[in-house]
């Protein structure tokens, strides 16, 4: 592409009142508004002083900042161009959105989180963003990232595990066989904090609101007649890391009325486990360059797994006994010998093990390694975050950054939210920044017609369907413009 050469441009100026960069807000936040975000912030929140007043518009403020691509306090200036005073009431200053931030303590911040969950609950009603909570096999997934910050200003930096100055973000999402993973639990650590710490708790307070989802699921349905039973429901699934293989974690679970998947790492009792596993038990899957044998009607394939019953944690009290299975996958170690001059007598295996409570005779060893590995899709989110609010830390109070994280989750899972009402399925299962580039960063022209307001967008908008399917959904039928 090249500028026009039969017309050249001879000037710019920023001098029209009229005009919005993020006509997709308008849409997004009538759902926020319908889903009671800042009403449900306004009942929640306490915090005090005059900085804390009108706590459901700032937060609402915050949330439509993230929506817009905003990640620093600075940025939420995006709220303030153009007619964004006219198709929105008192859009804040960054310095107000700030200074609100930083009066919040611990407490407030899990005020914040009730806040989160509660409206996760009511875009659930409102929109397709969990469909098939009710009927299908929910799978929860926790793990944590750091979130890199620079220099010593920052409370609760510190070096983790990954070596790199930052602070922890732990989170856990659901996803169903048929919907994009969405936030349901969300904490903030300092840098140095351990994977697991915190996590059982985090789990607890995710399977209550997954039985809140699901209950509001079912109760939505009862027009429906039925004659199964609630105990008919697929316990939730919690798929984990090693570095949250401990009772406290599993225990959370299980209390919780879930399954677990959970890689074990390998240690002594694990080796030796997985030593009394027979030649005859493996079986090919289909992994890196597999190929299918119709004539066996099997997978060719350098990978293998197979399973055995094993009981967790057997070596501390009988309490904490966990039965399940163990199951482990193998493939050759391809990693060169340090002597090149003689090859191996027989093969060289690595191993990677997982604990499983699930039913073995409803979830087969094959089918139950592919679930297990499908956990990797909560670093998507974790990526997801990271090139949008998580992009950096913004303030040097810690207790600002826990909100912001909150924030930040709450405008992810919204914005997943909105993209499930366009009914496109490839928009409801991409990323914020593809979502936002089509819906939200939509320019607009606003014009004022018997105190009604009617947005003018670009022609040939590629995703004007799109768009103008989530605009009806919100504000009924789209009245067409007299000539």
């Amino acid at each position: 592409m090249q500028l026009s050469h039969t017309r050249p441009v001879a000037a710019a100026r920023f001098d029209d009142p009229n005009l919005v960069s993020t006509a997709g807000l308008v849409p997004v936040m009538a759902l926020a508004q319908r889903s009671g975000l800042l009403t449900l912030a306004a009942e929640h929140l306490s915090v005090p002083t005059d900085k804390g007043a009108n706590s459901g518009r700032k937060i609402g403020s915050l949330v439509a900042g993230m929506v817009a691509g905003a990640d620093s306090i600075a940025d939420m200036a995006i709220l303030r161009h153009g007619a964004m005073t006219t198709l929105f009431d008192h859009p804040y200053a960054p310095s107000t959105l700030g200074s609100f931030l930083r009066t919040f303590q611990f407490g407030h911040v899990r005020q914040l989180d009730a806040v989160a969950s509660r409206l996760l609950c009511a875009l659930n009603e409102h929109t397709p963003v969990l469909t098939g909570i009710g009927t299908e096999r929910v799978m929860v997934d926790i793990d944590d990232s750091i979130i890199e910050v620079h220099g010593h200003s920052k409370q609760g930096s510190g070096y983790g595990y990954s070596g790199i100055r930052g602070l922890n973000s732990l989170i856990t999402t659901v996803t169903t066989d048929t919907t994009a993973p969405v936030i349901t639990g969300q904490r903030l650590r300092k840098g140095a904090c351990g994977s697991a710490r915190g996590a059982a708790r985090m789990i607890a307070d995710t399977l209550a609101t997954v039985g809140r989802l699901r209950a509001a699921t079912m109760t939505a349905n009862t027009a429906v007649e039925t004659e199964e039973p609630s105990e008919a429901l697929v316990k939730p699934l919690v798929r984990a890391d090693s570095a949250y293989f401990g009772y406290p974690t599993i225990g959370a679970a299980i209390r919780g009325g879930a399954d677990v998947s959970i890689t074990t790492g390998l240690n002594s009792v694990i080796r030796a486990a997985i030593a009394t596993i027979t030649d005859d038990a493996w079986t090919p899957i289909r992994y890196t360059n597999a190929l299918y044998d119709h004539d066996s009607e099997r997978w060719v394939s350098v990978a293998e797994v197979a399973e055995i019953p094993f009981t967790a944690f057997a070596s501390q009290k009988k309490a904490h006994h966990v039965p399940g299975r163990l199951i482990v996958r193998r493939i050759p170690d391809l990693r060169p010998a340090q002597d090149q001059g003689q090859r191996e007598l027989f093969d060289v295996w690595r191993f990677h093990a997982f604990f499983a409570t699930t039913d073995p005779d409803e979830i087969g060893t094959v089918e139950a390694d592919q679930m297990h590995r499908r956990h990797a899709i909560i670093e998507q989110v974790h990526a997801d975050l990271k090139n949008s609010a998580l992009a950096h830390m913004p303030s040097g109070h810690f207790g600002a950054n826990a909100a912001w994280l909150v924030c930040t989750v709450m405008a992810f899972n919204l914005t997943r939210a909105a993209a499930t009402l366009t009914g496109d399925r490839s928009l409801a299962k991409a990323t914020t920044a593809t979502i936002r580039r089509t819906l939200i960063t939509v320019p607009t022209r606003i014009a004022n017609s018997a105190r009604r307001l009617t947005l003018h967008l670009p022609t040939g908008w590629p995703w004007e369907k799109q768009w103008i399917t989530l605009f009806t959904s919100m504000f009924g039928r789209n009245r067409p413009i007299s000539t």
